[in-house]
């Protein structure tokens, strides 16, 4: 499944309107702490700053399955969930 952001055109500089902590586990949830453990809000602001179309998620579950940080360093994620229960909590969700 494609996420929700993939239509947003990437080049536009968009800023959230607000924001908010996941309260349960989710596939988005997980995806948004995978790129916030790499040192982005959401795939928005990956796809701004790193200029690129798509990002290389897991066909399986369609989790992210690599990230590039800003150092250009690159995180690999696992295809199952990484993002723990304990976890959830610290998860930004953003609104456009």
């Amino acid at each position: 499944k494609k996420s929700e952001v993939s239509g947003v055109v990437a080049k536009a500089d968009i800023k959230p309107k607000s924001i908010h902590h996941a309260k349960k586990w989710s596939d988005d949830v997980e995806n948004l702490y995978r790129f916030q453990q790499a040192g982005y809000r959401d795939e928005i602001e990956y796809k701004q700053v790193k200029q690129v179309d798509m990002v290389e998620c897991w066909p399986e579950t369609g989790f992210v399955k690599k990230l590039q940080r800003r150092d250009n360093t690159f995180y690999y994620y696992d295809k199952q969930r990484e993002c723990e229960d304990k976890e959830v909590h610290k998860v930004k969700v953003y609104v456009y």
